[in-house]
């Protein structure tokens, strides 16, 4: 038997999906933040034990290792990366802080910036300077990069980002600092900003370079460590890595550029969500990730999840790359409900895995959103919890509460109530903010939730939002990690091309994209797989004189290295797209303006098998009779209300609201005025009951 597995590590749970033939395993295991390998293997370890298998039989006998990590994202969120010194062209010293004088409020006066991550002490210039035709205008000298080698060395510089004016059109000068650090540096990383981020504008290279090189050491030394163990253990495969675009890749491609990795966790749920609404024919998503530590919100349109390169900002800095668009909030399972300021307030603060919340029992004390799910009995300290590895304790729950509530005059049920009203408002709250900002109205999409604890959340949240249908996948406690085994391999290039849409020059375009079809095929033929099974979309960046951020869109897409539609029409037909997808963006374009190109783009990627995922029901409906009941608060006060295990739910089946219904690694809750039915697939189908159910 061949297998392939998908993992997904979060701030509690780490998440296993197996692929065994057609049939998805589902496994959860508590993250271990002291060294996240570990429960990565412990996880495996148990996959092997449930096929009664030896770890390294099991090892051996799998296809395929995918893996996404937030390695860097923890990195960035506790401030804990590599002492990293910067060396830039003389007189751009404090570009970083400059942040274009962005703000991410700018009414709150009292915001400061966010901490350096590279102080002013360790941030030093050589002089130099490479024109914006990419010419030599001052030469470098190998003096100047040894004295900021010798005063980065004294400061115990563990990692060096270089970043040079231009130096994305000619890295000679970068190429040399690079080669001299490795000299008088020789236990330091080097990030070069034409490698990491080969294009401007230039505080979105430098920035990019920046964090690069802050979470560099970290992901190297995390992903060289788990690969090291799955040899030891048995594998013999490649570990691919999730990547924030949405595709996955080899290690040696993301420890080029370790920046990649970034909020590739929820990027996995995306591409799975996108997946799952195309199987079903659903192609304009909400998808809402609630887990242990923070609530994922983003977008499916039109059953795509498109990377976007340019204007992506994660944990306050500026990163470059292209990724999927999620937006986060720090609002999970684990977070922490406390009185700040006089007011109760429900994360971001997370008690994680480690003590986690109160009712895990392992030594946490303060009140967390999963000890309000107790509390109000939709999760019930009777059965098992996490697929049955552990039961849920009230032991500490109620007291906690209590003390919670007693500064408003609040009993303990009430303050858990509050608890829950108020985590449900932040995330509807955060929902709104996302859909406006793309000019959608959430009440047109489909809700697609999952997450530990989505499924517990999302009817009232959809029914605040106006929403009339909610998916949750029968898979959705570990949707992320299966997402990882939905992404193909992929890689994602671009290069600075700058020039007016009615001057491109084809035969530049084309060795351009050549130079990036080179690359692409290196990396995954060295993954196994053969250059003809490789599909290209052939992309450009564009704007309007004088926009600040530029919008990618398709030229072609087709085989690696054809690039025929590259003729002396091309310029016609670019501008021809632009306006197309500037309308679609902003809902206007710009008559009698020309276009310029800022960029060339290239996405390759393998088409992998992927798990089956069907849709539509064939089944009759038919009601089902609950296995139990229990009191529980889904809004409208504590009354006695009907629970379902979910393995007694065969397709066909119909649960209606007010209703539980248990499955091994999450809890989806039927809302008063909504019904579930099972689909053929046996995922969850959730629609308003006073809306159109058809």
């Amino acid at each position: 038997m061949a297998y392939r597995v998908g993992i997904d590590i979060g701030g509690t749970f780490t998440d296993f999906a197996m692929l065994k033939g057609d049939a998805v395993v589902l496994y959860k295991n508590l993250s271990t933040p002291e060294d996240r390998s570990l429960g990565v293997m412990s996880g495996l370890a148990r996959l092997a034990e449930m096929e009664g298998r030896a770890l390294p039989d099991f090892l051996g006998d799998c296809e395929a290792i995918v893996h996404g990590t937030t390695v860097a994202d923890n990195t960035l969120i506790e401030m804990n990366g590599a002492v990293t010194g910067l060396i830039t062209t003389e007189g751009f010293r404090d570009e970083m802080e400059y942040r274009r004088g962005f703000k991410e409020d700018i009414w709150d006066v009292r915001l400061a910036p966010p901490p350096q991550i590279v102080p002013r002490r360790r941030r030093l210039t050589v002089p130099e300077r490479v024109l914006a035709d990419g010419t030599i205008h001052a030469p470098l000298e190998d003096d100047a990069i040894r004295e900021a080698c010798r005063r980065l060395a004294k400061q115990d510089v563990e990692s060096v980002a270089v970043s040079l004016l231009f130096s994305f059109l000619n890295p000679v000068h970068e190429r040399r600092i690079g080669a001299v650090v490795r000299e008088e540096l020789p236990n330091a990383q080097i990030s070069l900003s034409h490698e990491v981020l080969p294009r401007g504008p230039e505080y979105d290279r430098t920035s990019t370079t920046v964090v690069n090189a802050y979470v560099a050491p970290k992901v190297t030394a995390y992903l060289e460590r788990l690969v090291t163990r799955l040899r030891e253990g048995g594998y013999s495969n490649q570990l691919m890595v999730m990547q924030a675009s949405g595709g996955v890749s080899t290690v040696d491609y993301i420890e080029g550029a370790p920046v990649r990795v970034l909020a590739s966790g929820p990027a996995g749920g995306v591409v799975a969500s996108a997946y799952a609404g195309r199987a079903k024919g659903v192609k304009d998503l909400l998808c809402v990730d609630m887990g242990g530590t923070s609530y994922d919100m983003s977008l499916v349109i039109d059953g795509e999840a498109p990377a976007e390169a340019g204007w992506n900002m994660h944990h306050r800095y500026l990163v470059g790359v292209p990724m999927v668009k999620v937006e986060t909030l720090g609002a999970g399972g684990g977070s922490i409900c406390q009185i700040v300021n006089g007011a109760l307030q429900v994360g971001p603060a997370s008690a994680g895995s480690s003590p986690g919340p109160i009712c895990y029992g392992r030594g946490g004390t303060r009140p967390t959103v999963t000890d309000a799910l107790l509390m109000l009995g939709i999760l019930s300290a009777d059965a098992g919890f996490a697929g049955g590895d552990f039961r849920l304790s009230r032991d500490g729950v109620a007291e906690a509460f209590a003390e919670l509530g007693r500064p408003f005059g609040r009993s303990a049920e009430e303050a858990a109530f509050d608890c829950w009203r108020i985590v449900n408002a932040s995330m509807t709250n955060g929902v709104r903010r996302t859909t406006a900002g793309k000019g959608i109205d959430p009440a047109g999409l489909t809700m697609l939730a999952y997450g530990g604890n989505g499924p517990a959340f999302a009817g009232v949240q959809a029914e605040e939002l106006g929403i009339m249908r909610v998916l949750v996948p029968k898979a959705s406690p570990a949707f992320s990690a299966l997402g990882t085994l939905v992404a193909d391999p992929t890689v994602d290039e671009e290069r600075s091309f700058i020039a007016s849409a009615e001057a491109l020059d084809p035969a530049r375009l084309k060795g351009l994209w050549r130079e990036l079809g080179d690359k692409a095929a290196g990396v995954l033929e060295g993954a196994g797989f053969a250059r003809d099974r490789i599909e290209a979309r052939y992309q450009l960046n564009m704007r309007y004189p004088g926009q600040n951020f530029a919008l990618t869109f398709d030229l072609a897409q087709g085989a690696l290295g054809d690039l025929d539609f590259a003729d002396d029409g091309l310029g016609a037909k670019a501008i021809a797209l632009f306006n197309a997808r500037h309308q679609e963006e902003y809902g206007h374009i710009r008559e009698g303006e020309l276009p310029e190109t800022t960029g060339v783009r290239l996405v390759a990627r393998v088409h992998t098998s992927s798990p089956a995922m069907t849709g539509g029901f064939t089944s009759p409906a038919q009601t089902i009779e609950p296995a139990g009941e229990r009191l529980a608060n889904l809004g409208q006060g504590a009354t006695s209300t009907p629970v379902y295990r979910g393995g007694d739910l065969l397709p066909g089946a119909m649960v209606t609201g007010p209703a539980i219904i248990a499955e091994s690694f999450t809890t989806i809750v039927v809302y008063p005025r909504w019904r579930c039915v099972v689909d053929d697939a046996g995922d969850y189908d959730l629609r308003r009951v006073d809306g159109e159910v058809t």
